[in-house]
């Protein structure tokens, strides 16, 4: 799979926050650390990237 990433808005150069999306296909988002691109990806369901989203963008109690 072919993917544009994209890092987060959250995520610094230097801070732990490094996380890239990337939607190569109407079927699938991809998750990555920025900061290890050849290692681990998460390969999601669209349905299940936006159920994911309100629990990553959330505030910290």
């Amino acid at each position: 799979m072919k993917a544009e990433w994209i890092k987060s808005s959250y995520s610094t150069s230097s801070g732990p926050d490094c996380v890239e999306v990337a939607v190569p296909d109407e079927r699938h988002v991809l998750v990555r650390d920025s900061k290890n691109p050849d290692g681990p990806r998460l390969t999601l369901t669209p349905t299940t990237w936006t159920a994911f989203l309100p629990y990553a963008t959330a505030t910290p109690r």
